[in-house]
């Protein structure tokens, strides 16, 4: 048999031509194929056990790491570690807390923190319980924060000092804060075991908690996270990362978000290793830090490592004993440099999100492809590209009704059947109408369900999957989706501000799109009331970078505003008419002269 590997070798797109993997101390050089083979293998090991009707949760899944691994290091924080056995004995505190607080089966307590030690034993305490938490993004401020809380029908929320201010501003009326350095104790507390009858009756279909994702329009939507997908995602990289004992994996990313709160823990904790978290990315220390900690892995987004690779170079960005980097959203430049110029010995790349059931990774290295899906492996996956309507904002339709698959180098939207297996199963989110919303039906065939990624894709002939754009109304920028609606809501609540549009424009060697708006002004309008405004209400990732003040907004025939001209301008002033604005996040709206403009596209200033 001829594999698609073995008709294509050259060396720029392969990125390597071969990769060194070890696996019981013994290092192995081993052909690409035979890489994609060998991670999807154990991958599908670890998570074929999982079945939607099983009692056995998450939770179990921890708590068997414990058992067998009680006295290795968990985590670490700050100069704080936990062993697995002090992990669990926190938890088992946090359980013992909530019931002290009259919590029960089937509540739901809200987590707003930041990244910390008490994060992970949060959340394991109160599912041993089977209390459902929900990860709240503690960067929201205002009427999105307002909205996660609502959304979530929390009994409690638990806060710190950082993020109590942004939550007595914001909560809904009725729902009450616990400071979890002040207000709640756990040394007052049992660290035994919560005895497993206290959540009997519970299966791999429950909640087990709710993460929040933009989707594609308005405010963020909260995900049903069943223990079976959490299953799915912390055995699933315990799998493909091909992780032991011995590794340590370096998580600077949020632990609200799937990728460092269920992947990248769970490649540590399923397989007795340990990890090392860090409150907030930094590219000045992330070098040394990775070295201090011994790291032999970490976790990424495309932007994390975009700003590696922007960095000035530092004696030590080589000094690591990295074997591995996994995670999603790499573009190709960046990817290539993360091998030849930090010496990174492999990436794994993987495509998925949080609410959807699409799975899939790039085993072998493809460079700059977000998986792989080799033809004759396809009938394994759920994935299939469909042809796409662009001003209709979906999948087209053939004479007979059906979707129209996409051919090698068309891009589509990727869809995943909705099957009864644990893989391929959607939750969806609390909002059954969101919910209902992002299913397709009779697709391919009548009766049947695909669950819409809002995702254009394309494939080529050996199956690599390569990521085009968002469909819709959001964009990606600092790693984070962004709702074009929310952002507009804000710019609309400042004084003098008429009407709004906002899309992203790409901006040389940055990753994503850069948040744009459009405006139309009035009696009243200040950019000094307006910086205040959406500073107050948005996140800094979320704060529109580039800002245009228009006499009017061209509209559809559906009185939607007509962003493909907007998109076009970009930021460029030579392509505006009226004022254009750079918001520079220590001076406020600064002119944008096509001085500015051709340094932050050279590179020479960064935005």
């Amino acid at each position: 048999m001829t594999f698609p590997s073995e008709e294509r070798r050259d060396e720029q797109h392969w990125g390597l031509a071969f990769a060194r993997v070890s696996g019981g101390g013994v290092g192995t050089t081993i052909s690409r194929e035979a890489l994609y083979l060998t991670g999807l293998i154990r991958t599908l090991l670890r998570v074929g056990s999982i079945a939607p009707g099983s009692n056995n949760l998450v939770t179990d899944d921890l708590e068997r790491a414990v058992d067998r691994w009680p006295h290795r290091r968990a985590l670490s924080f700050e100069g704080r570690a936990l062993s697995y056995r002090h992990m669990d004995a926190l938890a088992n505190r946090y359980a013992a807390w909530a019931r002290a607080q009259g919590l029960a089966r089937g509540d739901t307590v809200a987590i707003l923190l930041p990244n910390r030690l008490e994060y992970l034993p949060l959340w394991f305490g109160l599912s041993k319980l089977g209390i459902v938490s929900a990860l709240i993004n503690y960067q929201l401020v205002g009427e999105a924060l307002t909205h996660c809380l609502e959304l979530a029908e929390a009994k409690v929320c638990v806060t710190d000092a950082f993020t109590r201010t942004a939550f007595d501003a914001a909560a809904p009326v009725g729902l009450t804060a616990q400071d979890i350095d002040r207000d709640i104790t756990p040394a007052e507390f049992s660290d035994a075991r919560p005895d497993r009858g206290e959540r009997a009756g519970l299966t791999a279909r429950d909640t087990a908690l709710l993460i929040y994702t933009s989707g594609t329009t308005g405010l963020p939507k909260a995900a049903r996270i069943a223990h079976m997908r959490a299953q799915l995602y912390m055995r699933g990289f315990a799998g493909a990362t091909g992780a032991t004992a011995s590794d340590r994996i370096y998580i600077t990313l949020p632990l609200y978000h799937a990728t460092g709160g269920l992947c990248a823990t769970g490649a540590a904790l399923l397989n007795g290793a340990s990890f090392a978290l860090r409150g907030v990315f930094s590219a000045s220390h992330f070098w040394d830090d990775v070295a201090a900690e011994g790291a032999t892995m970490f976790v990424y987004v495309g932007e994390l490592c975009r700003y590696l690779v922007n960095h000035p170079p530092a004696d030590n960005e080589r000094a690591h004993r990295l074997r591995l980097v996994f995670g999603n959203g790499l573009a190709r430049d960046v990817w290539a440099q993360m091998l030849t110029r930090f010496g990174v010995p492999r990436v794994l790349e993987f495509y998925g999100s949080t609410e959807g059931n699409v799975s899939l990774f790039n085993f072998d290295g493809g460079l700059g492809a977000a998986a792989r899906v080799p033809p004759y492996l396809a009938p394994l996956f759920n994935v299939a590209l469909a042809r796409f309507e662009v001003e209709a904002e979906t999948p087209a339709r053939g004479p007979d009704g059906f979707c129209i698959p996409c051919a090698p180098g068309e891009a589509g939207e990727c869809l995943g059947a909705i099957l009864g297996d644990a893989r391929t199963h959607y939750t969806g989110y609390v909002d059954a109408a969101a919910s209902e919303k992002k299913v397709l039906r009779d697709a391919f065939r009548k009766g049947d369900a695909w669950f819409r990624t809002g995702d254009l894709m394309s494939r080529d002939a050996l199956g690599y999957y390569y990521f085009v754009d968002r469909v819709g109304d959001t964009f990606r920028w600092k790693g984070e989706n962004v709702s074009t609606r929310e952002v507009a809501d804000a710019l609309m609540a400042a004084p003098g501000v008429a009407e709004a549009t906002v899309y992203g424009v790409a901006v040389p060697d940055h990753e994503g799109r850069a948040g744009m708006a459009a405006v139309v002004v009035g009696a009243g309008f200040d950019l000094a009331a307006l910086r205040t405004a959406i500073e107050g209400a948005l996140p800094a990732y979320a704060q529109p970078v580039f800002l245009r003040l228009a006499p009017a907004l061209a509209m559809t025939g559906t009185f939607k505003p007509r962003k493909a001209d907007l998109v076009a301008d970009g930021f460029d002033p030579a392509r505006i008419v009226g004022p254009l604005y750079l918001h520079d996040r220590e001076v406020g709206f600064i002119p944008l002269t096509p001085a500015l403009f051709a340094r932050i596209v050279s590179g020479e200033e960064r935005v």
